[in-house]
């Protein structure tokens, strides 16, 4: 009898400890923070990198394609670009981009301001989209592909327009453009939620800056003397340097968009080293066929392509899959930036549309055809997985980006130009922008 009591009250004594650790562990699980601080490191330098593409790499790149009395004109493009959008994505473009909309009709299309001035976002606040890391560096993350996104289109209004028009275009642009587009598709718009793959930004970056490159190319009329007179780069290393920086930065573009410092990030990684290297080599060929010689301008073109295209597959896509892609962007980006062009008379000064929108709509469109499950669950291949549905999907996504982005990019452009101008005047323009907009030129 007393045996049984001692083994009653042992038994007893074992669930009250037992008790008491699992509460402990309760509490604790409770008020862990789940913060990853090697997630943290890897964004903050993803978000670095991304932002070396504008500055100098963008800036660079752009700068050694334009003729030298347009040089500081051009990397001022990048560099103001950089400057305004980072004000205006801290007061209202985060807000609207990627915070609930309480009106649940309109969440689909646009976000909410609730994070106005980004005064919610405290010292610890972790990001509800990306779950390991502060919000603060989430949100500095998506501000330099906000910040990228309408600088690039600065390649199709080279040599021509005004530099207050350009800043006018750059804000209004992002807020009414660029901000929709990426709620639409990463901050639970119709486009996302409808199952729509862009991994790092194939059709919310490149598409999206491609067409609106295309309609304001359009809109602003040739450069004089386009065809008459020589408009060759005038200092192609610094184009080749600017090329470099951009395809190193974009590990942190595409990689980093895994959010995470795992097994995703590093497939994306490697996914768009070997798309960027197939591009350029496609590109290359094809010019070496056609031209009969590889230029080095040529190059770093199919590079930049292979960039662009891979950009949505990127995360969801195998070493097979990027290898096709790469090819296929260096071959029919350099046919839309070198014969169609040509062909059809538009003069998109440093080839934005051929590169960029060809490129993204692209990259979208084999993202559909090529995303694989073993890769990432989200993706449901049609070559590969047997889902012919998701093509129309990515199909969805090209079509509603280009129709959207196409329609407002114009009216923006059309009401600039009733207030300030767009375009310079032509003794400007023959004189050059640099010493008449900046007041200074290369070479004193």
């Amino acid at each position: 009898m007393r045996i049984e009591t001692l083994k009653k009250a042992g038994l007893g004594a074992a669930a009250t400890v037992a008790s008491l650790l699992a509460m402990a562990g309760g509490a604790y699980a409770a008020t862990k923070d789940p913060l990853n601080s090697g997630d943290t490191a890897w964004m903050i330098t993803s978000s670095a990198l991304v932002l070396m593409m504008t500055i100098p790499g963008l800036g660079l790149f752009y700068g050694g394609m334009v003729r030298k009395k347009n040089v500081l004109a051009t990397l001022a493009q990048s560099f103001g670009a950089t400057c305004l959008i980072t004000v205006l994505w801290m007061i209202i473009g985060y807000s609207i981009a990627f915070t609930p909309n309480p009106s649940a009709s309109t969440n689909a299309w646009i976000g909410g301001f609730a994070y106005l001035f980004l005064k919610p976002m405290g010292l610890n606040a972790v990001s509800s989209l990306a779950g390991t890391i502060p919000e603060s560096v989430y949100m500095f993350f998506q501000m330099t592909f906000a910040i990228i996104t309408p600088a690039l289109i600065a390649g199709a209004l080279a040599d021509r327009m005004k530099f207050s028009a350009f800043l006018w275009f750059m804000g209004l642009w992002l807020l009414l453009v660029y901000c929709p587009i990426a709620h639409w598709v990463w901050g639970g718009g119709w486009l996302g939620t409808m199952g729509a793959l862009d991994y790092a930004g194939g059709t919310v970056v490149h598409l999206n800056a491609g067409t609106a490159a295309l309609v304001t190319c359009l809109v602003l009329g040739k450069r004089i003397g386009l065809g008459t007179e020589n408009m060759s780069p005038h200092n192609l290393v610094l184009s080749v340097i600017g090329a470099s920086l951009l395809w190193v930065g974009w590990f942190g573009f595409n990689a980093g968009s895994a959010v995470t410092a795992g097994y995703n990030a590093g497939m994306a990684a490697a996914a768009t080293q070997i798309a960027t290297a197939a591009a350029a080599l496609g590109w290359m060929f094809a010019e070496w066929l056609i031209a009969k010689k590889p230029s080095v301008l040529g190059m770093i073109s199919g590079a930049v392509a292979g960039l662009v295209a891979i950009t949505p597959a990127s995360g969801f896509v195998d070493p097979v899959g990027a290898l096709i892609i790469g090819i296929a962007a260096g071959v029919v980006c350099y046919s839309s930036a070198v014969w169609l062009k040509k062909a059809i008379g538009y003069d998109d000064s440093l080839d934005a549309w051929g590169v960029h929108g060809v490129g993204g709509a692209l990259g979208a469109m084999m993202t559909g055809a090529f995303a694989s499950n073993a890769i990432n669950s989200a993706g449901k291949g049609w070559l590969i997985d047997g889902n012919g549905h998701q093509m129309l999907i990515q199909f969805y996504d090209v079509g509603g980006v280009f129709v959207y982005c196409g329609i407002v990019t114009f009216i923006i452009l059309k009401v600039i130009d009733m207030i300030v101008g767009l375009r310079v005047s032509p003794e400007v323009e023959v004189e050059g922008l640099d010493i008449n907009l900046h007041g200074e030129t290369v070479h004193d």
